[in-house]
């Protein structure tokens, strides 16, 4: 049988398209930490702060698209081992290895370029991500733990460039509370990939011949109560408490462990192979998520009107 004409083994129609998907356009839902500091900042009603915050993301997503173009290229064989990654446009075929690379260089020069107008500061934290997801995809991602702590890495990267770009100070619990919680997702991203490839695992990742699902089911429980725990802790730091005049923050928390227990026993039953896909169709995670984001949002904000949980 042959393929209809504008399409190929991808499942992608035309040449732009094949690019758009290599870009992998839904996982810059990740970059949303980017806008952390523009709400806990109280940066949310200045145009200037909000407009520099989205010049922020547009960066990253120039960026985290060059590094995993780059990936891409250098896991082309690895991923036709995957049941869904051979699906990728260079894995399958579909783009050359040479145009991809074009690609790789052009948006992590759009990336760098763009990152200059908004400040030395934030063109540095770009950069460094940019430099460290290369040396994950080298050599990092072969080491057990390593593996996950990199990625965690790179999602505090993303909130400290968020910081950056609006001029605000952030919080170390801030910043603790989101590795805890990357760590989480990057334990609970290899649990499922154990699952999924069960004996072809370790030729897919190397990493991967180390862990054991109970290990990572031990990982998993430590990491999601380290996150926890740091939201509190950051929720009743003093200095949150001078900047939002209240400590209402920890009244979230029901919202936090739901949040959490759901993609946690999501993942972990297998009915998702990627966090990213858990977080895009996963309709009571969605749920959960959005009104803990409303919540925070409305507890930032109505201090300066004065307006407390703990004062009804």
């Amino acid at each position: 049988m042959y393929d209809a004409p504008g399409t190929d083994r991808s499942g992608t129609k035309g040449t732009g398209m094949k690019f758009v998907q290599l870009m992998r356009p839904k996982h810059w839902t990740k970059n949303v930490f980017l806008f952390a500091a523009l709400t806990f900042g109280q940066k949310l009603t200045e145009p200037a702060a909000v407009g520099r915050a989205v010049g922020g993301f547009i960066c990253f997503c120039l960026a985290a698209s060059a590094v995993y173009i780059f990936n891409d290229i250098i896991d082309r064989e690895a991923d036709r081992l995957h049941p869904e990654k051979r699906n990728r446009p260079i894995a399958a075929g579909s783009v050359p290895v040479a145009s991809a690379a074009v690609a790789s260089a052009l948006c992590a020069a759009a990336a760098l370029i763009a990152s200059l107008v908004l400040g030395w500061s934030f063109a540095l934290v770009v950069l460094a991500y940019i430099v460290l997801v290369i040396l994950y995809t080298l050599v990092l991602k072969k080491v057990m733990i390593l593996d996950c702590v990199v990625i965690s890495t790179g999602f505090c990267l993303r909130a400290i460039a968020g910081a950056t770009v609006v001029g605000v100070f952030i919080s170390p619990w801030l910043v603790v509370c989101t590795f805890a919680l990357c760590l989480f997702l990057a334990f609970t991203k290899r649990r499922a990939e154990l699952t999924q490839l069960r004996e072809d695992s370790e030729p897919f990742r190397k990493a991967l011949a180390g862990y054991t699902p109970e290990l990572l089911a031990h990982m998993v429980n430590v990491t999601s109560g380290l996150a926890v725990v740091c939201f509190l802790l950051y929720a009743m730091d003093e200095r949150t408490l001078r900047l939002f005049g209240t400590s209402d923050l920890v009244y979230t928390t029901p919202l936090v462990l739901y949040c959490v227990f759901r993609f946690s026993a999501s993942m972990q039953k297998g009915r998702f192979s990627d966090p990213v896909q858990l977080i895009l169709t996963d309709w009571p995670f969605q749920i959960g998520l959005v009104l803990w984001v409303v919540a925070c949002v409305g507890i930032v904000y109505s201090g300066r009107l004065g307006i407390h949980l703990s004062s009804i």
